[in-house]
């Protein structure tokens, strides 16, 4: 079955296919984060989701190339900048940093290229100065440079390809600097900020005099000079899809760059918003959660990780603290099955069962349907319970199981739970249990199973004897 993805550019779901001729190269950009703060959990659904995708091509056979741009200048980052009376880069490489940890904390893999914007300005020119050659784009009195949406649909280009656009009412509401008035067009949006006095040691020369770039030029020329004039895959937030992502279509394209019937991006795919507790996330409602937040409350990141995914990325999804509680029970399932499977396998090596590697395949193949992924993975499971306790799953089984999990979860990248060191008094107080039964002092015995319990511990008995296992 071909993998089929929902395109925000057509409204609809098509099969996958790469510009690459040979059909196995794919180009992958996500737009990552604004390193003025820590990222929240809402952002991490679209890189969770984004990391799904990756690693879901790759299993597809795909040789996946994944860019994910720093944006390191804007309006906040300057603002805080400012206010902390440091420099930009001291500023934003703190956040950058704790956004890696996160990332790596959440078992997401590092794209493989990390564009910061500071790092592309000369880039950044040239594909102004190309919209400027072609008269898309204008010098305002204030000395900041502006595309031209009515030039650009003039030319006979469409803008409003992600969505329907009402003209009359575009970007109302949006904030909009006083210095931002010189442009010809409320429509029109920035390419080039001229610089001002509240942007301190924050500006570059251009030809247009001192000043920085606009945040949508950012993510074209990044993507761009990267991954080429026309790429396959971008993903990211549905908030994105406008204005940010449908000005990254009209500029990239407005240069003119791409080959004859070649659009800038082949396929757009948007995660859709987080809720937490119901509700949008507001630190004023106590809701409002970094990572770390959560990490604190005890939760690990490979069970946040696990909740994220548990609801297809086009659905809005409500995150609840009662529901990492679920991902904590449902990976517990899954790790005790996997222990059971590996005790019975012992040394023995096979090759991944099919079964369960189609059932997860067809799933994820109908637009990463990923809650019919798990729903055929807690199947797998039980079928392997019931053969586990009646002894008839032989060692090759046992092995051929495990190896199937092994490809499914190059997929899920839950991993398994980091090992926990049994301190050796705990382990003591075990070996007088079994001793105490097997002297028959059923007293003495379960009196130590309560004292264990008590310490947050239980006893289970496995093939191999019994084994001590946190509560």
């Amino acid at each position: 079955m071909a993998l089929k993805l929902f395109n925000t550019l057509t409204r609809s779901v098509e099969e996958f296919a790469p510009l690459d001729p040979a059909g196995r190269q794919v180009g992958m950009y996500c737009c990552g984060p604004t390193v003025h703060d820590s990222a929240h959990i809402g952002n991490f659904r679209t890189f969770v989701f984004a990391d799904l995708a990756r690693r879901y091509l790759e299993f597809k056979g795909f040789t996946v190339r994944h860019v994910m741009n720093i944006t390191d200048v804007e309006d906040k980052i300057i603002a805080r900048v400012r206010a902390a009376n440091t420099s930009l880069k001291e500023y934003t490489s703190k956040y950058e940093a704790a956004f890696f940890a996160d990332l790596k904390a959440l078992g997401c893999l590092m794209p493989h290229e990390t564009p910061r914007a500071t790092e592309y300005i000369p880039e950044i020119i040239a594909l102004i100065e190309k919209l400027m050659a072609r008269g898309l784009a204008y010098k305002a009195g204030d000395g900041s440079v502006y595309f031209s949406i009515e030039k650009y649909r003039g030319c006979g280009c469409v803008y409003g390809q992600l969505l329907k656009l009402n003209f009359e009412e575009m970007r109302v509401g949006e904030r909009v600097r006083s210095d931002e008035y010189a442009k010809e067009a409320v429509a029109d949006f920035a390419l080039w900020k001229a610089r001002v006095a509240d942007d301190g040691d924050v500006y570059w020369p251009s030809p247009w005099g001192e000043g920085r770039p606009g945040w949508h030029i950012e993510c074209s020329a990044m993507s761009m000079k990267l991954l080429g004039p026309s790429f396959d895959l971008h993903l990211g937030g549905e908030d994105l899809v406008f204005p940010h992502h449908e000005d990254e279509i009209a500029q990239s394209e407005g240069a003119g760059e791409q080959p004859p019937g070649r659009r800038f991006v082949k396929h757009w795919m948007h995660g859709a918003h987080l809720l937490v507790e119901g509700k949008k996330m507001s630190k004023s409602l106590g809701n409002f959660f970094v990572l770390n937040d959560l990490l604190t409350k005890g939760f690990t990141g490979r069970e946040i990780r696990y909740l994220l995914m548990t609801a297809h990325y086009r659905e809005t999804f409500n995150f609840t603290t009662k529901g990492l509680g679920a991902a904590r029970t449902s990976l517990v399932r899954i790790d005790e099955c996997l222990a059971k499977l590996r005790e019975a396998a012992g040394n023995t090596k096979a090759a991944p069962e099919p079964g369960l590697l189609k059932a997860f395949a067809e799933s994820l193949d109908d637009d990463l349907n990923i809650s019919g992924a798990w729903g055929e993975i807690f199947t797998w499971v039980s079928q392997l319970n019931r053969q586990l306790a009646a002894n008839s799953l032989d060692a090759a089984q046992a092995a051929a199981a495990l190896a199937a999990w092994q490809a499914v979860d190059s997929v899920l990248g839950v991993g398994a739970p980091e090992a926990t060191e049994i301190p050796a008094e705990l382990n003591a107080l075990l070996e007088q249990r079994q001793a105490a039964r097997k002297a028959k002092d059923f007293k003495r015995a379960d009196a130590i199973r309560d004292e264990l319990k008590a310490k947050g511990w239980t006893i289970e008995d496995t093939p191999k004897g019994a084994r001590l296992k946190r509560l």
